[in-house]
């Protein structure tokens, strides 16, 4: 749909400076690594506390893009394309939404709640699908800026609008309620996520029924406080387990193998479904669809029939080790025009090959015709620049003219039979699939093999980590991250790439070989090594590596080198010891160390750091503070004597949040980005990043007198059942953290580890927790946590990260 720059104009009351040049807008975009197309994209040049768009706007003009949303006109942009001047740009972009959804006249869904919000979306519009072309929320697209992206991306050919809505706090949800206008709402539930952005339980339920203030009908479990909250325009539809006076009471629950029977009573009859899930919440999130069916006035026959076929959702993109060195990011359950532009900028951030391969199913509910959708498809494959596309589907097959060097199938079986021809070998492949093709087949194919304990990096977490230290520094102040240790037992490459991607200013790591692995990989942030070794000086120039210097025999070895390769300026950085006494010049050196460089030309120093020995505990703050105080003496002096002004640098995690007037030039984020802080209140901010989890790979029961593992050193007083799971010290499990000392959480239940920890197992009680072998097991996570296992052990969150050995799997996804 094109839609008229004078239009938009009007909508979100900006002021206009004109190039001449006005084609119309038929897409949107707010982030310039992932832009699509140039002239028909208006581009919203949103400001945050850590980033700010216009910076990139003249780079977007080069790539043909001609209409911007701004705040102001960046030097040197003025006459070279549209400007919409407006206050506030994420502002501007909720009016330009509003005024989108306002074009459409059909029936919306509005969701919102602590939990379920997704998978009840996701639910509903596989029920929903066969009589509505549906547009929904890609995703967790619930934010301020998630929900006007999604409704900007509906077209004139949908007829069904499914979208979800979050809030944090107060004043939100009113803005996504005039975008969304939900003529059916959901809630799904009331939990305690994000409870500190509101007074109460009260106020939190007041303020997300807000959505449904002009909705037709809202859907909920019957709850007095919800009742109190309902619209006076709008019509309850409720159901309860307990109460009666709902308007479907749910009368009985059973289960039944891994089914679950939902026995309900609605308008003076009694009906049944079967579901194929047994948790209490898949239970309530589907009677939240089986509620929009029946407001539907859907047929009893189709209401069993597809409840019965319902699905678990797969909400995240994941990236596996493959075969072949290769890497697979897992989408395999959702193909969709909208998802399918998130998923090939996830692959663009985590891309481990040059080679780039899709692998595509026909996609569904475009709401355009097939030769448009391909053809955008096939755009949007050139613009991500994808090596190959391997196309599995009738409709995408008989399109193949639209795609360069493409293969196709039109059954994902053809495709299995004809795998070994495809060589794939040493490439990132993004497999993406409509759940009907079972693309899960070329996942088990494609995945390297590997024994079931696997540590889960969630990357949205990253990000946020990220930007919550960010948002504690000065605009000016630059930011290191460190990946050493394997990115501190979580995986280097990948979250180096993350990294990247946001645009930090240094990576660190401790030895040459870490840096290098970093650099044939493909990352091009400058990487500054710590702990050099004089052997891998040769290897550090080869691949423009950044050496801490931090002895005169080092520097004097490093120039050696550096002098028979008639090097000219290049980077090192010189680490002063203030106190730490690990690794540094110590102030009784500085003459001499001057003395060497001045007037040296082969090298330059890049920065000038050093490393506090107490930042983490207040009660060494005056020690912390003689440190910063010997810093600036130290680097001071070599400024002044060397004529230069370096990158000074000596905060790490700790000492961003408890020294904030010492952050200098740069600060060094390590621990903190993995979800880590010694401070209790922080530590609530921050997001869990690692989750390290396996199976119950069997399951007995033992009698009173009998005994567990090595040693004999659990003996049974009572019948016990115990749970047998595949991972021990060899993969990063402390043997201290056995004979119940430590415990593992299956189905949200603590089981304490009996006996000795082995070199490959484990042994837990599951005497009273209901579970089946093959049921998933955390070891840390969100519980027990890292902090929590260091604690009982005695020891740093730092260890129990990277002791995480490189046999265990790592899974990295982004919600």
């Amino acid at each position: 749909m094109i839609i008229k720059i004078q239009n938009i104009i009007s909508q979100i009351n900006a002021a206009f400076v004109d190039n001449k040049k006005n084609e119309g807008i038929d897409s949107v975009s707010i982030d310039s690594r992932s832009l699509q197309n140039g002239s028909h994209t208006l581009f919203f040049a949103l400001v945050g506390p850590n980033n700010d768009a216009h910076l990139y706007i003249k780079d977007l003009i080069g790539k043909g893009v001609q209409n911007f949303v701004v705040t102001h006109i960046p030097e040197d942009c003025l006459g070279q394309a549209n400007f919409l001047i407006v206050k506030n740009t994420v502002s501007a972009l909720q009016d330009f939404a509003a005024y989108y959804r306002s074009l459409f006249d059909f029936p919306i869904i509005g969701l919102t709640g602590s939990n379920g919000k997704t998978i009840v979306k996701e639910w509903l519009n596989f029920l929903l699908s066969p009589e509505y072309n549906i547009i929904r929320s890609p995703k967790s697209y619930n934010s301020q800026v998630g929900v006007p992206l999604s409704v900007i991306a509906g077209n004139e050919h949908h007829n069904f609008g499914i979208f979800e809505a979050g809030i944090s706090t107060t004043s939100e949800m009113e803005k996504l309620e005039r975008i969304i206008k939900p003529t059916i709402g959901i809630l799904t539930n009331i939990g305690t996520a994000h409870d500190e952005g509101f007074a109460d339980l009260e106020e939190k339920v007041k303020q997300k029924m807000l959505l449904f203030e002009h909705s037709e009908i809202v859907i909920y479990q019957k709850n007095e406080l919800v009742d109190r909250f309902v619209s006076a325009k709008s019509k309850s539809f409720s159901w309860s387990f307990s109460n009666k006076e709902a308007n479907v009471f749910i009368s009985k629950k059973q289960k039944l193998d891994q089914n679950t029977l939902i026995f309900y009573h609605y308008k003076g009859n009694d009906f049944e479904i079967k579901i194929p899930f047994q948790d209490d919440a898949s239970v309530e999130n589907a009677i939240s669809c089986l509620m929009v069916l029946l407001h539907l006035k859907y047929d009893e026959t189709i209401i069993k029939n597809r409840m019965e076929s319902l699905y678990p959702v797969e909400m995240r993109l994941k990236v596996k080790n493959g075969i072949n060195n290769c890497s697979v990011i897992d989408d395999s359950y959702n193909s969709d025009f909208q998802s399918l532009k998130i998923a090939l900028d996830f692959l663009e951030i985590q891309k481990q090959h040059q080679k780039k391969t899709l692998i595509l199913s026909d996609i569904f509910q475009s709401g355009l015709s097939n030769e448009e959708l391909y053809t955008k498809v096939s755009q949007l494959i050139v613009s991500n620049k994808i090596t190959r596309v391997i196309g599995i589907g009738q409709t995408i097959s008989s399109f193949q003219n639209k795609f360069a060097n493409g293969t196709f199938f039109e059954t994902t079986a053809e495709f299995i039979a004809n795998f070994e021809s495809l060589d794939f070998n040493n490439e990132t492949i993004l497999i993406k699939g409509a759940r009907t093709f079972q693309f899960e087949q070329i996942v088990t194919a494609l995945e390297e093999k590997t024994h079931e304990t696997v540590l889960e990096i969630n990357l949205n977490a990253i990000s946020h980590n990220l930007n919550f230290f960010k948002s504690k520094l000065k605009p000016t102040t630059k930011m290191m991250v460190m990946v050493k240790a394997f990115g501190y037992g979580n995986g280097g490459f990948e979250i180096a790439k993350l990294l990247e991607h946001h645009k930090v200013d240094y990576l660190g790591v401790a030895f040459a070989d870490e840096g290098i692995t970093l650099k044939n990989a493909g990352i091009t942030l400058p990487i500054m090594v710590l702990n050099p070794e004089s052997t891998s000086f040769p290897a550090i120039i080869q691949y423009q590596l950044e050496p801490e210097i931090y002895s005169l025999k080092g520097l004097n070895a490093f120039l050696k080198i550096a002098e028979h390769k008639k090097l000219k300026q290049f980077p090192i950085h010189i680490k002063l010891d203030t106190g730490m006494h690990r690794l540094g010049f110590e102030a009784n050196t500085i003459d001499a160390l001057i003395s060497t460089l001045k007037g040296n030309q082969t090298v330059a120093i890049k920065s000038i750091l050093s490393h506090m020995a107490t930042s983490d505990d207040l009660v060494h703050a005056d020690f912390a503070k003689s440190q910063i105080d010997l810093f600036e003496k130290l680097s001071s002096k070599l400024m002044q004597e060397l004529q230069i002004k370096p990158i000074r640098h000596i905060l790490n995690t700790s000492g961003i949040s408890n020294y904030p007037e010492a952050q200098y030039d740069m600060v060094r984020l390590g621990i903190g980005l993995y979800g880590v802080s010694n401070d209790t209140e922080e530590q609530k901010l921050l997001e869990n990043v690692s989750t390290l989890k396996s199976i119950i790979s069997q399951i007995r029961t033992i009698s009173a007198g009998e005994s567990v593992g090595y040693g004999r050193r659990f003996m049974a007083q009572k019948t016990t059942k115990i749970a047998t799971i595949p991972i021990g010290y060899a993969d990063g499990i402390s043997r201290g953290w056995g004979n119940e000392v430590g415990f593992v959480l299956i189905n949200n239940q603590k089981a304490p580890i009996l006996g000795s920890v082995c070199m490959d197992m484990l042994m837990a009680d599951v005497t009273g927790i209901d579970c089946s072998e093959g049921n998933s097991v955390i070891i840390f996570g969100e519980s027990p946590t890292v902090n929590e296992m260091a604690s009982k052990l005695n020891t740093i969150p730092y260890e129990i990260l990277t002791s995480v050995s490189q046999r265990v799997k790592r899974v990295f996804y982004r919600e």
